[in-house]
């Protein structure tokens, strides 16, 4: 079975107070900020190397970014991923989620026979769970979003998708895309063969002209969506409890919100 996982790099929650965004851009500043894999990914990979021993084949490991997201890739290596792909091109540089679907859909496209494509159900930096939908969308094969389990038989999946109170199950035939949730397992730690490995891996990097994608259709110049403006939201103002019998606190706040004008 050959699997392809694809995985972001995005800053580590835990340093928050480091986080920046560059007023001029209106993008993250990433330097000076530790990085990580998305934590929904590493749940991706997991099951990625759990198939794998149990079906045979190999784990690709698919990311996009600058140089320093191959960390990342290493790490995945580390855990027991066979091999891995960044995407480094200044033309991918401010891409949104649809263009950064297209451009990893040419990737997998590039990359020819797969089996299974599996996503974090969203990164904790976007928090947009559109990239993986978007990859299924323009390479014409079935989705399965927020599953928590999989079991594959004779070329078809079955897929626990979690819902609100409940969960649904799904059956597709393969090739298919999957999104995972944290209840899919629990990511194991890197192995010190596996970080040997990950050590002397020379990570495939591919550009714009290695995938025969379309100049207009990644990056900036092929977003159609950008950030017009952020700001910090006003601290909320300590609000007031109101004591008393249910009749006597009900006339305090009309009162309130007499005074206020919202009524």
């Amino acid at each position: 079975m050959n699997i392809i996982v694809c995985i972001k790099q995005v800053p580590d929650t835990a340093a928050i107070q480091l986080v920046r965004i560059n007023p001029q851009t209106n993008t993250l500043v990433r330097e000076g900020i530790p990085a990580i894999i998305n934590p929904f990914d590493e749940n991706a990979i997991e099951e990625g190397l759990r198939l794998r021993e149990k079906y045979g084949g190999e784990v690709t490991v698919l990311s996009m970014g600058p140089p320093q997201v191959e960390k990342a890739l290493k790490d995945a290596i580390a855990m027991g991923a066979d091999k891995a792909v960044l995407l480094c091109d200044r033309a991918f540089a401010g891409a949104d989620t649809l263009a950064t679907s297209y451009t990893l859909a040419c990737a997998i496209k590039k990359m020819g026979n797969y089996d299974l494509l599996l996503f974090g159900k969203q990164a904790i930096d976007g928090d947009t769970a559109q990239v993986g939908p978007g990859v299924a969308e323009h390479l014409g094969i079935p989705q399965v979003t927020f599953v928590r389990k999989i079991e594959i038989e004779n070329q078809t999946i079955r897929a626990e998708r979690t819902l609100e109170d409940s969960f649904e199950l799904v059956e597709a035939k393969l090739p298919i895309l999957v999104t995972v949730t944290k209840e899919m397992n629990t990511p194991r730690y890197p192995s010190l063969k596996g970080m040997m490995k990950a050590k002397a891996a020379q990570i495939t990097v591919w550009g714009l002209q290695d995938i025969d994608a379309d100049p207009n259709r990644v990056g900036l110049t092929g977003s159609t969506t950008q950030v017009i403006k952020i700001f910090t939201p006003e601290m909320r103002k300590k609000g007031e409890i109101l004591r008393g019998e249910p009749d006597q606190m009900a006339e305090a706040l009309v009162g309130k919100l007499r005074d206020s004008k919202v009524l």
